[in-house]
């Protein structure tokens, strides 16, 4: 894999220093940075999260990043809650998002456990982020909130309901589960990339 420049935003989200250790183990070093010079001239950006949503969009403005990361031309990777960040509103404290993907988070009903958590499937697969996985590999979820299947899914996966498990949308992608705890095939996805 070529030398590249790969950014980390800091906006004091929960799982940064677990993606930062993923690529770090694929040899790849990263700067976990809250800059937007840094973050702009990044040749790829992450934007990993766990939290709650509400607290998570104000932490991106009292960082002033509301508006720089809808704006970025390189590759973005949304994580977990990056992903619902990246769409237009959640159910989770009734939240404006960031706009990027047209759709809006909605809550999983309480037919079965909440939150979804563990492994499981991805289904319908398609485009660069997902080369060499296969319908029938599974991913590490946690999350109480989904996004549904809308024209830019590029895997769904199901529990309670059908819900997209990756998006993407010009340089912006996304992935509902945990690239950084799904094993071999996470490391793929972040391999994959690293390479678009």
């Amino acid at each position: 894999m070529k030398k590249q420049n790969i950014v980390i935003i800091d906006y004091d989200a929960g799982n940064i220093q677990s993606v930062k250790y993923a690529f770090e183990r694929l040899g790849i070093t990263v700067i976990v940075s809250k800059d937007k010079e840094v973050i702009r001239n990044a040749d790829k950006v992450i934007f990993p999260g766990v939290g709650e949503a509400s607290w998570a969009m104000n932490s991106l403005k009292e960082n002033d990043l509301i508006d720089l990361i809808p704006d970025l031309k390189q590759p973005v990777l949304g994580i977990c809650l990056g992903m619902q960040l990246m769409c237009e509103t959640t159910e989770e404290g009734n939240t404006k998002a960031l706009g990027i993907f047209p759709v809006s988070v909605k809550r999983f009903t309480n037919e079965q456990k909440v939150p979804h958590m563990g492994w499981n499937q991805l289904d319908d697969l398609k485009g660069g982020l997902l080369n060499g996985i296969k319908p029938s590999d599974f991913t590490y979820f946690v999350h109480s909130y989904y996004v549904p299947v809308i024209e830019e899914t590029i895997a769904s996966c199901n529990y309670i309901v059908p819900f997209s498990a990756a998006l993407q949308k010009d340089n912006f992608y996304a992935c509902q589960f945990h690239p950084e705890k799904s094993g071999d095939v996470g490391v793929k996805i972040l391999e994959n990339f690293i390479n678009l």
